[in-house]
């Protein structure tokens, strides 16, 4: 379209400033359009075999035609028709004149459309699943360097005993195990809408056949081995249960809930100068401020997967407003919400490799914040050790909010030795 990617039109930033090429091409309309076609040709293929009357030139014919996609004939065409499938069954068939009558022949749009749909989101999980991989063990080989260093731990933000800082980060790793999982089960339960006409009964498909119903299941099953796919849903409306886009959705938001609360908590170690993620030579920290080193990476972690996070409530709503064998009101919404979950995984998994891959951690400050604390940790020294000589822990509780203060001017001599004698 004109202007399309020109200074003057708004570009979506999850394709021109942060999803990886493989993630983009994975939406894009080259593959989508030229997976209707191959499904096209997968049809032909499996009703040909099972009898009717198609031709090996008009398969070949399809087969040459499958990547020359005239777009701007398909785009006047659905400007005219109001129909993007009927729209590119016509530019198919203008290229494709011998097989014309039979591109498409029994099915219904979702044939394309929901086929197409399983399939990008398919192969978004597989482009996300070795990009998580990555991340966890980038983190585990973190875990593992620092399992033995002692940090403070904190609760409610507040110090706490301690911990270490591998041990943190296996945290941080446990989640993402958990989110490894559910977007693995995720991609393995999808299965492939499958040959059903208009409303999941087949019937265009019985009356091609004369009521065969074995060959109309049959066809369902070479279809389906044919697109890539083990299994098809066995009950399906006009579209595949929009349940499958909850499924989908709800592991990447999930994910994203998981990299929001690891990169807040980069920040805010940034912020005690305990740990920083990796900051280039020629990186700026602020216009004003160029002393400044700010973790831009897992803000920009943080902002993404709050937009992951509210993609959620799209396919809910989608899912249960689906009218019995369904309605249009899903179209627009997935074609915005589906790409745009995948599209943020992507890019946030990406940022948090980089991130993971060079976090840099200043053992001295953390040492020097463990000794400032050290006093009001061995308060629980204290607790301990007076229940052990007969007080109440009841009233010894009250009794460290007053030692507390007491130990504060002589913080500066206490050692972590005087802690392991009390």
């Amino acid at each position: 379209q004109a202007g399309r990617g020109s200074p003057g039109t708004y570009r979506s930033p999850l394709v021109s400033r942060y999803a990886s090429k493989e993630m983009a091409f994975n939406f894009s309309d080259r593959k989508k359009f030229s997976t209707w076609r191959k499904l096209w040709i997968c049809l032909a293929k499996a009703e040909k075999a099972l009898g009717l009357p198609i031709t090996d030139a008009q398969i070949q014919e399809m087969e040459s035609h499958v990547e020359d996609i005239d777009f701007t004939m398909a785009a006047e065409e659905e400007r005219k028709l109001r129909h993007d499938v009927m729209a590119h069954v016509h530019t198919f068939a203008y290229c494709c004149p011998t097989a014309a009558p039979i591109i498409h022949l029994g099915a219904t749009s979702c044939y394309v459309g929901d086929n197409t749909d399983l399939i990008m989101l398919r192969d978004g999980f597989d482009i996300l699943l070795p990009k998580l991989a990555r991340v966890i063990d980038r983190l585990a080989n973190f875990a593992e360097k620092y399992a033995d260093l002692p940090t403070l731990g904190f609760t409610h933000y507040q110090p706490a005993q301690l911990t270490t800082v591998g041990k943190r980060a296996c945290l941080w790793l446990q989640d993402l195990a958990m989110d490894m999982r559910n977007l693995q089960r995720a991609r393995d339960d999808l299965r492939f809408r499958g040959v059903k006409g208009t409303t999941g009964t087949q019937a265009s498909f019985l009356q091609l056949f004369q009521g065969d119903h074995d060959k109309v299941e049959e066809l369902d099953r070479m279809v389906t081995e044919m697109a890539g796919f083990k299994k098809s849903y066995l009950v399906t409306g006009q579209t595949y249960s929009r349940k499958v886009d909850v499924d989908c959705l709800s592991c990447l938001a999930s994910m994203g809930a998981t990299v929001h609360k690891i990169c807040t908590d980069i920040r805010l170690l940034a912020n005690l100068k305990e740990i920083e993620e990796p900051f280039e030579k020629e990186q700026i920290g602020s216009s004003a401020m160029p002393y400044k080193r700010n973790p831009m990476r897992a803000e920009r972690c943080c902002s993404l997967a709050r937009h992951l996070v509210a993609l959620m409530a799209n396919p809910l709503q989608t899912a249960s407003v689906q009218w019995l064998e369904r309605t249009l009101d899903d179209s627009a919404n997935r074609r915005i919400s589906l790409p745009e979950a995948f599209l943020t995984a992507d890019i946030i998994l990406s940022t948090l490799q980089n991130i993971t891959e060079g976090l840099v951690v200043y053992p001295k400050v953390i040492e020097r914040h463990i000794r400032h604390e050290l006093p009001f940790m061995a308060t629980e020294n204290l607790i301990m050790a007076m229940v052990k000589a007969g007080g109440n822990r009841q009233v010894t509780r009250f009794l460290s909010e007053e030692v507390r203060p007491l130990l504060e001017p002589y913080k500066s001599k206490m050692d972590v030795k005087i802690e392991l004698e009390l």
